[in-house]
Protein backbone atom coordinates (compact mmCIF):
# COMPACT_ATOMS: atom_id res chain seq x y z
CA UNK A 1 0.00 0.00 0.00
CA UNK A 2 1.17 3.66 -0.65
CA UNK A 3 2.14 6.00 2.38
CA UNK A 4 -0.90 8.10 3.21
CA UNK A 5 -1.12 11.78 2.19
CA UNK A 6 -0.98 13.54 5.71
CA UNK A 7 -2.03 16.96 5.54
CA UNK A 8 -0.48 19.05 8.28
CA UNK A 9 -1.73 23.00 9.60
CA UNK A 10 1.11 25.60 10.34
CA UNK A 11 -0.61 26.65 13.18
CA UNK A 12 -0.64 30.28 14.66
CA UNK A 13 2.58 31.62 12.51
CA UNK A 14 3.42 33.95 15.69
CA UNK A 15 3.82 31.04 17.90
CA UNK A 16 5.92 27.30 17.38
CA UNK A 17 3.07 25.75 15.23
CA UNK A 18 5.74 26.89 12.07
CA UNK A 19 8.70 25.47 13.78
CA UNK A 20 7.61 21.99 15.06
CA UNK A 21 5.90 21.63 11.94
CA UNK A 22 9.29 22.02 9.98
CA UNK A 23 11.44 20.08 12.53
CA UNK A 24 8.59 17.16 12.24
CA UNK A 25 8.78 16.87 8.52
CA UNK A 26 12.65 16.84 7.93
CA UNK A 27 12.84 13.48 10.42
CA UNK A 28 13.38 10.70 8.20
CA UNK A 29 10.91 8.62 10.44
CA UNK A 30 7.78 10.47 9.19
CA UNK A 31 8.48 10.21 5.32
CA UNK A 32 9.41 6.04 5.84
CA UNK A 33 5.96 6.42 7.12
CA UNK A 34 3.69 9.17 5.15
CA UNK A 35 3.76 11.38 2.65
CA UNK A 36 3.17 15.07 4.72
CA UNK A 37 2.02 18.02 3.12
CA UNK A 38 2.10 21.44 4.88
CA UNK A 39 -1.09 23.65 5.11
CA UNK A 40 -0.17 27.49 4.93
CA UNK A 41 1.72 30.06 3.86
CA UNK A 42 4.76 29.29 2.28
CA UNK A 43 6.25 32.80 3.28
CA UNK A 44 5.91 31.54 6.89
CA UNK A 45 7.73 28.49 6.88
CA UNK A 46 10.40 30.36 4.71
CA UNK A 47 10.59 32.67 7.23
CA UNK A 48 10.82 30.61 10.19
CA UNK A 49 13.55 28.46 8.32
CA UNK A 50 15.91 31.52 7.55
CA UNK A 51 15.06 33.12 11.38
CA UNK A 52 16.60 29.29 12.66
CA UNK A 53 18.88 28.80 9.84
CA UNK A 54 17.38 25.27 9.12
CA UNK A 55 18.64 24.12 5.51
CA UNK A 56 15.71 22.96 3.90
CA UNK A 57 13.81 23.82 0.23
CA UNK A 58 10.74 25.20 0.63
CA UNK A 59 8.10 23.62 -2.73
CA UNK A 60 4.90 25.82 -2.59
CA UNK A 61 2.05 23.96 -4.70
CA UNK A 62 -1.56 24.88 -5.06
CA UNK A 63 -2.40 21.03 -6.02
CA UNK A 64 -1.94 18.17 -4.08
CA UNK A 65 -0.66 16.67 -7.76
CA UNK A 66 2.28 18.76 -7.08
CA UNK A 67 3.62 17.82 -4.37
CA UNK A 68 7.20 15.93 -4.20
CA UNK A 69 7.18 14.33 -1.40
CA UNK A 70 10.88 13.86 -0.72
CA UNK A 71 13.12 14.65 2.47
CA UNK A 72 14.71 17.90 2.46
CA UNK A 73 11.92 19.48 0.57
CA UNK A 74 9.25 20.72 2.50
CA UNK A 75 5.87 20.74 0.13
CA UNK A 76 4.09 23.62 1.16
CA UNK A 77 -0.12 23.79 0.26
CA UNK A 78 -0.06 27.64 -0.30
CA UNK A 79 -2.58 29.73 0.67
CA UNK A 80 -0.95 32.78 0.37
CA UNK A 81 -2.81 34.43 3.10
CA UNK A 82 -0.40 36.35 5.61
CA UNK A 83 1.11 39.56 5.59
CA UNK A 84 4.16 39.22 7.39
CA UNK A 85 4.47 42.54 8.26
CA UNK A 86 1.82 42.14 10.54
CA UNK A 87 3.08 39.19 12.28
CA UNK A 88 5.28 39.07 15.54
CA UNK A 89 6.32 36.24 17.67
CA UNK A 90 4.40 36.14 20.78
CA UNK A 91 1.83 38.57 19.91
CA UNK A 92 -1.82 37.98 19.18
CA UNK A 93 -3.40 39.34 16.31
CA UNK A 94 -6.29 39.08 13.56
CA UNK A 95 -3.96 38.36 11.18
CA UNK A 96 -2.53 35.54 12.58
CA UNK A 97 -5.87 34.44 13.58
CA UNK A 98 -7.33 34.35 9.57
CA UNK A 99 -4.04 32.57 8.39
CA UNK A 100 -4.32 29.93 11.20
CA UNK A 101 -8.06 29.20 10.77
CA UNK A 102 -7.53 29.44 6.92
CA UNK A 103 -5.09 27.03 7.21
CA UNK A 104 -7.38 24.49 9.18
CA UNK A 105 -10.71 24.89 7.24
CA UNK A 106 -8.51 24.02 3.88
CA UNK A 107 -7.11 20.92 5.13
CA UNK A 108 -10.47 19.84 6.08
CA UNK A 109 -11.68 21.01 2.48
CA UNK A 110 -8.79 18.51 1.58
CA UNK A 111 -9.67 15.55 3.53
CA UNK A 112 -13.18 15.69 2.60
CA UNK A 113 -12.21 15.97 -0.80
CA UNK A 114 -10.13 12.29 -0.17
CA UNK A 115 -7.18 14.52 -1.34
CA UNK A 116 -5.19 13.52 1.99
CA UNK A 117 -6.15 10.79 3.96
CA UNK A 118 -5.98 12.36 7.49
CA UNK A 119 -4.85 15.59 9.02
CA UNK A 120 -2.70 17.27 11.82
CA UNK A 121 -3.49 20.32 13.51
CA UNK A 122 -0.68 22.69 14.79
CA UNK A 123 -1.36 25.00 17.76
CA UNK A 124 -3.56 27.85 17.49
CA UNK A 125 -4.60 30.96 19.58
CA UNK A 126 -8.34 31.21 20.56
CA UNK A 127 -8.45 34.86 21.04
CA UNK A 128 -6.44 35.49 17.70
CA UNK A 129 -8.86 33.55 15.98
CA UNK A 130 -11.78 35.08 17.49
CA UNK A 131 -10.37 38.17 16.55
CA UNK A 132 -10.42 37.66 13.24
CA UNK A 133 -14.05 37.09 13.36
CA UNK A 134 -13.97 33.35 13.48
CA UNK A 135 -16.14 32.57 16.92
CA UNK A 136 -15.02 29.28 17.80
CA UNK A 137 -14.01 27.92 20.90
CA UNK A 138 -11.04 25.75 19.55
CA UNK A 139 -10.21 23.11 17.08
CA UNK A 140 -12.39 20.45 18.10
CA UNK A 141 -15.18 23.28 17.21
CA UNK A 142 -14.54 24.30 13.72
CA UNK A 143 -13.92 20.42 12.83
CA UNK A 144 -17.68 19.48 13.74
CA UNK A 145 -18.83 22.85 12.21
CA UNK A 146 -17.39 22.16 8.97
CA UNK A 147 -17.79 18.87 8.83
CA UNK A 148 -21.58 18.57 9.66
CA UNK A 149 -20.59 16.13 13.14
CA UNK A 150 -22.91 16.34 15.79
CA UNK A 151 -21.89 14.03 18.13
CA UNK A 152 -17.62 14.19 18.93
CA UNK A 153 -15.34 14.04 21.46
CA UNK A 154 -11.77 15.05 22.70
CA UNK A 155 -9.28 11.94 23.24
CA UNK A 156 -6.13 12.43 24.75
CA UNK A 157 -3.48 9.79 23.92
CA UNK A 158 -0.20 9.67 25.73
CA UNK A 159 1.15 6.10 26.57
CA UNK A 160 -0.77 4.12 29.01
CA UNK A 161 -3.13 7.62 29.06
CA UNK A 162 -6.15 7.73 26.96
CA UNK A 163 -8.97 10.25 28.27
CA UNK A 164 -11.94 11.32 26.51
CA UNK A 165 -14.11 13.88 27.55
CA UNK A 166 -17.97 14.36 28.56
CA UNK A 167 -17.25 18.29 27.98
CA UNK A 168 -13.98 20.51 26.81
CA UNK A 169 -14.60 24.37 26.12
CA UNK A 170 -16.98 25.54 28.26
CA UNK A 171 -16.95 26.78 32.02
CA UNK A 172 -16.91 24.80 35.00
CA UNK A 173 -20.35 25.63 36.54
CA UNK A 174 -21.76 24.65 32.56
CA UNK A 175 -19.39 21.36 32.84
CA UNK A 176 -21.21 20.04 35.68
CA UNK A 177 -24.90 20.75 33.88
CA UNK A 178 -23.57 18.56 30.97
CA UNK A 179 -22.45 15.21 32.75
CA UNK A 180 -25.85 13.86 31.79
CA UNK A 181 -25.98 10.07 31.29
CA UNK A 182 -26.91 9.95 27.63
CA UNK A 183 -23.90 12.15 26.57
CA UNK A 184 -21.32 9.98 28.94
CA UNK A 185 -23.07 6.51 26.98
CA UNK A 186 -22.45 8.60 23.65
CA UNK A 187 -18.38 9.31 24.80
CA UNK A 188 -18.09 5.57 26.13
CA UNK A 189 -18.95 4.53 22.53
CA UNK A 190 -16.32 7.31 20.73
CA UNK A 191 -14.11 5.54 22.76
CA UNK A 192 -14.49 2.11 22.60
CA UNK A 193 -14.29 2.42 18.84
CA UNK A 194 -11.43 4.71 19.19
CA UNK A 195 -9.63 2.72 21.11
CA UNK A 196 -9.82 -0.37 18.20
CA UNK A 197 -8.82 2.11 15.48
CA UNK A 198 -6.06 2.70 17.42
CA UNK A 199 -4.67 -0.78 17.64
CA UNK A 200 -5.23 -0.93 21.79
CA UNK A 201 -6.39 -4.66 23.16
CA UNK A 202 -7.46 -3.29 26.51
CA UNK A 203 -10.68 -2.27 26.04
CA UNK A 204 -11.61 -1.92 29.85
CA UNK A 205 -12.83 1.57 29.99
CA UNK A 206 -12.54 3.27 33.94
CA UNK A 207 -15.11 6.48 34.42
CA UNK A 208 -14.54 9.00 36.63
CA UNK A 209 -16.40 10.90 38.77
CA UNK A 210 -17.57 13.93 38.98
CA UNK A 211 -17.55 15.26 42.38
CA UNK A 212 -14.93 14.42 45.23
CA UNK A 213 -15.00 10.61 45.93
CA UNK A 214 -17.67 10.18 43.21
CA UNK A 215 -20.14 11.61 45.39
CA UNK A 216 -19.73 9.56 48.51
CA UNK A 217 -23.40 8.43 48.11
CA UNK A 218 -24.58 11.76 47.43
CA UNK A 219 -22.55 14.01 50.51
CA UNK A 220 -21.02 15.66 47.76
CA UNK A 221 -23.45 15.92 45.16
CA UNK A 222 -25.87 13.94 43.36
CA UNK A 223 -24.43 13.94 39.97
CA UNK A 224 -22.25 10.66 40.07
CA UNK A 225 -25.41 8.47 41.39
CA UNK A 226 -27.89 10.19 39.28
CA UNK A 227 -26.24 10.45 36.10
CA UNK A 228 -23.19 8.76 36.16
CA UNK A 229 -23.98 5.40 37.50
CA UNK A 230 -27.10 5.10 35.33
CA UNK A 231 -24.19 5.85 32.09
CA UNK A 232 -22.22 2.94 33.61
CA UNK A 233 -25.27 0.07 33.68
CA UNK A 234 -26.58 0.97 30.07
CA UNK A 235 -22.38 1.04 28.76
CA UNK A 236 -22.69 -2.23 30.20
CA UNK A 237 -25.92 -3.59 28.69
CA UNK A 238 -24.38 -2.21 25.67
CA UNK A 239 -21.87 -4.81 26.02
CA UNK A 240 -18.43 -2.44 26.72
CA UNK A 241 -16.40 -3.25 29.66
CA UNK A 242 -16.42 -0.13 31.65
CA UNK A 243 -16.11 0.53 35.81
CA UNK A 244 -17.36 3.49 37.45
CA UNK A 245 -18.09 6.34 38.58
CA UNK A 246 -14.12 5.99 40.47
CA UNK A 247 -13.06 9.39 42.35
CA UNK A 248 -11.05 10.64 40.12
CA UNK A 249 -7.89 11.16 41.94
CA UNK A 250 -7.84 7.23 42.25
CA UNK A 251 -9.00 6.56 38.61
CA UNK A 252 -5.88 8.30 36.63
CA UNK A 253 -3.15 6.92 39.08
CA UNK A 254 -4.81 3.35 37.80
CA UNK A 255 -4.71 4.48 34.09
CA UNK A 256 -1.78 5.55 34.19
CA UNK A 257 -0.17 2.01 34.96
CA UNK A 258 -2.14 0.20 32.21
CA UNK A 259 -5.23 -1.09 34.17
CA UNK A 260 -7.61 0.57 32.12
CA UNK A 261 -7.36 1.12 27.88
CA UNK A 262 -9.06 4.37 27.94
CA UNK A 263 -11.02 6.45 30.71
CA UNK A 264 -13.80 9.57 30.87
CA UNK A 265 -13.33 12.41 31.68
CA UNK A 266 -15.76 14.74 33.20
CA UNK A 267 -14.76 18.10 32.18
CA UNK A 268 -11.47 19.60 30.70
CA UNK A 269 -9.13 20.00 33.64
CA UNK A 270 -10.04 16.41 35.20
CA UNK A 271 -8.56 14.87 31.93
CA UNK A 272 -5.82 17.95 30.89
CA UNK A 273 -4.26 18.20 34.01
CA UNK A 274 -3.04 14.49 35.03
CA UNK A 275 -2.41 13.89 31.16
CA UNK A 276 -0.32 16.94 31.01
CA UNK A 277 2.10 15.54 34.01
CA UNK A 278 2.28 12.77 32.12
CA UNK A 279 3.43 14.30 29.50
CA UNK A 280 5.14 17.54 29.68
CA UNK A 281 8.43 17.28 31.37
CA UNK A 282 10.29 20.37 31.98
CA UNK A 283 14.00 20.62 32.46
CA UNK A 284 14.69 23.66 35.44
CA UNK A 285 18.24 23.61 35.00
CA UNK A 286 17.89 24.11 30.95
CA UNK A 287 14.73 26.27 31.64
CA UNK A 288 13.01 24.39 28.93
CA UNK A 289 10.85 21.87 28.22
CA UNK A 290 12.89 18.26 27.44
CA UNK A 291 9.77 16.70 25.89
CA UNK A 292 6.00 17.89 24.98
CA UNK A 293 4.29 14.54 24.23
CA UNK A 294 0.29 14.26 23.93
CA UNK A 295 -1.79 14.04 20.94
CA UNK A 296 -5.17 15.28 20.83
CA UNK A 297 -7.53 13.30 18.23
CA UNK A 298 -11.58 14.31 17.58
CA UNK A 299 -13.11 11.18 18.04
CA UNK A 300 -16.57 10.91 15.60
CA UNK A 301 -15.73 12.64 12.73
CA UNK A 302 -16.14 11.60 9.67
CA UNK A 303 -12.41 12.22 8.52
CA UNK A 304 -9.27 11.68 10.12
CA UNK A 305 -7.84 14.28 12.85
CA UNK A 306 -5.39 14.63 15.21
CA UNK A 307 -3.00 16.76 16.87
CA UNK A 308 -0.32 18.37 19.59
CA UNK A 309 -1.94 19.01 23.00
CA UNK A 310 0.02 21.73 23.88
CA UNK A 311 -0.39 25.16 23.27
CA UNK A 312 1.14 28.13 20.72
CA UNK A 313 4.21 28.48 22.61
CA UNK A 314 4.02 32.19 22.42
CA UNK A 315 7.23 33.00 24.92
CA UNK A 316 9.73 30.89 22.61
CA UNK A 317 8.17 31.20 19.50
CA UNK A 318 11.15 32.06 16.98
CA UNK A 319 13.78 30.69 19.45
CA UNK A 320 14.59 27.42 18.03
CA UNK A 321 13.59 25.51 20.80
CA UNK A 322 10.47 24.27 20.53
CA UNK A 323 10.43 20.24 21.00
CA UNK A 324 8.39 18.45 17.61
CA UNK A 325 7.87 15.58 19.79
CA UNK A 326 3.83 16.01 20.19
CA UNK A 327 3.95 16.76 16.42
CA UNK A 328 5.26 13.65 15.40
CA UNK A 329 3.17 11.32 17.82
CA UNK A 330 0.28 13.24 16.18
CA UNK A 331 1.67 12.90 12.79
CA UNK A 332 2.34 8.72 13.87
CA UNK A 333 -1.10 8.88 15.39
CA UNK A 334 -2.88 10.04 12.11
CA UNK A 335 -0.90 7.39 10.30
CA UNK A 336 -2.40 4.28 12.36
CA UNK A 337 -5.67 5.68 12.12
CA UNK A 338 -5.56 5.52 8.49
CA UNK A 339 -4.52 1.62 8.85
CA UNK A 340 -7.21 0.92 10.96
CA UNK A 341 -10.56 3.01 9.07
Amino acid sequence: MSKPIIGITMGDPASIGPEIALKAVLNPHIHEICRPLLVGDGAVFEHIATVLGMKLTIHRIQQVSEAKFELGTVDVFDLKNTDMAKITFGEISAEAGKASFESVTKVIDLALKGEVEATVTGPINKKSINEAGHYFAGHTEIYAHYTGTKKYAMLLVEDNLKVIHVSTHVSLRQACDLVKKDRIVEVVDLLHHGLISLGETNLKIGIAGLNPHAGDSGLFGTEDDEEILPAVVEAKSKGYDVEGPIPADTLFSKAATGHYGGIVAMYHDQGHIPFKLTGFKWNAEKKQMDSVKGVNITMGLPIIRTSVDHGTAFEIAGKGVASPDAMILAIESAVQLTQNK
